[in-house]
């Protein structure tokens, strides 16, 4: 099929870790590898998966309380350089960045803690600045990489991956980049609203 991709490297970072267990082991048995920080990462290696941290990658431990962890040009350059750009791959190589075909995020609850009562500094924590910037990286070069914005679409993904193994069409990505914008749209509007009030 034309605008057939595979799945190789997966970057996961996610506030939420129900309902990855089956997407993980599909992706596993398809010899999708991981990456990851923190949480997360130690959340895929207790499934008995291998996964390579993040700072393994950038050489650059995550700062600021986690305030950064994925953001870097290793991690970014490997989710936004077009596969089919001859001076995107010359720099991938110079600068020894990896390809991500894959990125799942689930963003900070930022909704959830508002309605939760908690006090401003608590609720400016759980605005996600890494999980957004993932987001609109991956639906920006959609047509390499498959972008999962949120635990909502972890069937989604592994519907195709049962039905085609680690692969997806142009038509699939760009439906997930579709909903990826979706999703980081009624966040920051929400964040938005909170602001006006606040």
């Amino acid at each position: 099929m034309a605008g057939t991709k595979k799945i190789k490297t997966a970057l996961v970072s996610v506030f939420h870790k129900d309902g990855l267990d089956e997407l993980l082991a599909k992706l596993n048995e398809e010899g999708v590898k991981f990456l990851s920080t923190g949480g997360t990462q130690k959340f895929i290696e207790s499934l008995g998966y291998e996964c390579q941290t993040v700072e393994s990658v950038t050489s650059y431990p995550s700062i600021l309380g986690g305030r950064v962890k994925t953001l870097h040009p290793k991690v970014f350059g490997g989710i936004l350089a077009r596969r089919d750009h001859e001076g995107d791959q010359a720099q991938m190589k110079e600068y020894d960045i990896p390809e991500i075909d894959l990125v799942i995020v689930d963003l900070y609850p930022f909704e959830q803690t508002v309605a939760s009562g908690a006090d401003e500094a608590d609720i400016i924590e759980k605005i996600d600045i890494g999980g957004i910037s993932l987001i609109r990286a991956g639906a920006k070069n959609f047509n390499d990489v498959v972008i999962v914005p949120s635990k909502t679409e972890y069937g989604m993904l592994l519907d195709i991956l049962k039905k085609n193994g680690a692969q997806t069409t142009l038509e699939e990505r760009k439906m997930f980049a579709a909903r990826a914008f979706g999703v980081s749209s009624h966040y920051d509007t929400a964040i938005h609203d909170w602001f006006e009030k606040a």
